[in-house]
C-alpha cells in the first residue's frame, strides 16, 4: 500500500514568482493511485473535500479536484490540490521545502513539512522509493511514523 506522498515546494507552488497558480499539480500516477479519494470523470470537474491534520495537531481543509474539462470540449486535463496557501503561510514553507502527505487514520489525512535545510530524506534499505515529475516522492510502505 502506498502511504506516504511527499511533495518538493517550487517556488510557483509557494506564491514566491507572484504567479496565480491553482494549487498543486498532482501526477496522474499519484491520481491512478488513488491515494487521494476517487474522483468521477464522468461528472465535469469533479472535487472532493480533504481533511488533514498535522504533527501539531492543527486541522486542515485542503480540495481535490480533477480539472476534467478537455472530456467535455475543453483543453484542461489535470489534477490539483488547492486552498493550501493558508497552511502554506502558516508555517512559511518556502520553495525546497517538503510537504508530507499520509494516508488518513479515520477521518484525517496526515500532513506535514520538512524545511530545505534539513536535507535530503534518506531512506531505509528495503523501502520502495518512486520519483514523479514536478518533485513528488511516492514511498511504498505502510509505516506512518
Amino acid at each position: 500500500m502506498r502511504s506516504t506522498v511527499e511533495k518538493v515546494l517550487s517556488a510557483n507552488d509557494t506564491g514566491e514568482t507572484h504567479a496565480h497558480q491553482a494549487g498543486l499539480l498532482i501526477p496522474k500516477n499519484i491520481a491512478r493511485l488513488e491515494f487521494f479519494p476517487k474522483l468521477d470523470p464522468s461528472i465535469k470537474n469533479p472535487r472532493c473535500v480533504i481533511d488533514l491534520r498535522d504533527a501539531a495537531g492543527e486541522e486542515w481543509t485542503f480540495n481535490y479536484i480533477y480539472y476534467n474539462n478537455a472530456l467535455f470540449g475543453g483543453t484542461r486535463n489535470e489534477y490539483r490540490l488547492t486552498s493550501m496557501t493558508e497552511f502554506l503561510r502558516h508555517y512559511d514553507l518556502k520553495e525546497g521545502d517538503t510537504v508530507v502527505f499520509k494516508r488518513p487514520t479515520g477521518r484525517f489525512y496526515g500532513v506535514d513539512y520538512r524545511r530545505k535545510h534539513q536535507g535530503l530524506t534518506t531512506f531505509p534499505s528495503g523501502r520502495k522509493v518512486l520519483k514523479l515529475s514536478g518533485n513528488w516522492i511516492i514511498l511504498d510502505t505502510d509505516d506512518l511514523s
